[in-house]
């Protein structure tokens, strides 16, 4: 990468287009509300990527390339989910269950050939799931970004952090269903969108300020 830090720090938070017949994806409203923020003297770049798997890592790359965040958020929705999920092992592979939007599921290959099997994320996550609830919004610690256009992302970021621009943060979260999303799948949970946005404003608060994550347990018992 050839372009220097810009002179105002950045915070690169990125979401999705609607997908999967869905009409709306509260991660593109959330990233439609912070976009231009200023959260701890940092400028907030907000984009919202397509549900593609050929067009998205490109595009996240470019963003970087272009922004030098010294922190990227990566948003998605996880419909089902009753927490905003922060995720914390990145994996390399794509198993799509579904079609991507442009019609493309495949099956069974590496988000990045020759790159390690998983990252860790760098974010101090369970600072941030520790922030959220004391906050009294539901947070959890996730040990699965899944296997599509989400944990694509998420892998790509960390690889391309890992390699190419070490010095900067980065990490997914995964939002649950909008209340009219929820709507039509009866027994579902959803999140306010005002609940997910300040959710969000204090992540990215927590993940500038706390340089090492808590020591407590955030493990599952399955």
């Amino acid at each position: 990468m050839s372009h220097p830090h810009p002179a105002e720090p950045r915070v690169l938070l990125t979401g999705f287009e609607p997908f999967g017949g869905e009409a709306v994806n509260p991660s593109q409203e959330i990233v439609r509300a912070l976009d231009g923020a200023t959260i701890a003297a940092h400028r907030v770049v907000g984009s919202v990527l397509p549900v593609s798997f050929a067009a998205t890592v490109p595009m996240l790359e470019d963003l970087v390339e272009r922004h030098r965040p010294m922190l990227v958020l990566a948003l998605g929705q996880a419909g089902g989910r009753s927490e905003i999920s922060l995720e914390r092992i990145a994996v390399n592979l794509v198993d799509a269950r579904i079609a991507d939007n442009d019609g493309l599921q495949p099956i069974d290959v590496p988000v990045v050939a020759g790159a390690p099997a998983a990252y860790f994320t760098n974010l101090p996550a369970k600072a941030i799931v520790a922030e959220l609830r004391t906050r009294g919004i539901p947070a959890a610690p996730s040990l699965s970004a899944g296997s599509f256009v989400c944990n694509q992302v998420f892998f790509a970021l960390a690889h391309l952090l890992a390699t190419r621009l070490p010095e900067a943060r980065g990490g997914f979260v995964h939002v649950p269903w909008l209340p009219q999303q929820a709507a039509r799948q009866p027994g579902q949970p959803s999140m306010a969108l005002a609940t997910m946005i300040e959710g969000i404003h204090a992540a990215i608060e927590c993940a500038l300020a706390v340089q090492e994550d808590l020591a407590t347990s955030g493990g599952t018992t399955h």
